[in-house]
């Protein structure tokens, strides 16, 4: 069998994220997609803007409202969320720690 894969560790990589003090963390950048953790504290303001890329959305803990366009969505553990490239969205109404996993296609820098 040949091939290349690569494997993470999520708690790793949150104790990584963590000692950088960013709020999104690239972890992993191949030819069709990129994928980051990105947190945003209770309270706190999402400053994204929109992005060249399709993202997904894991939510690995936390609460919180998704607002694309004029649609909020409520966001918790376990919601998966698409938002296609060029739409306005951000995290609103944060009411938990929001720890999430994004997933870029294709590969883009949320922070550019």
């Amino acid at each position: 069998m040949s091939g290349y894969f690569q494997a993470f560790d999520l708690g790793e990589l949150e104790k990584k994220q963590a000692e950088e003090g960013r709020p999104y963390v690239e972890f992993l950048r191949r030819r069709g997609m990129s994928v980051g953790l990105y947190t945003l504290p209770a309270g706190g303001e999402d400053r994204q803007h929109p992005h060249a890329s399709d993202e997904m959305y894991l939510v690995l803990r936390g609460q919180a409202t998704l607002r694309v366009g004029d649609h909020d969505q409520p966001v918790r553990e376990g919601a998966v969320i698409s938002v296609d490239h060029g739409e306005n969205h951000q995290f609103v109404d944060i009411t938990e720690d929001l720890h999430l996993l994004v997933v870029f296609a294709p590969p883009d820098d949320p922070q550019d």
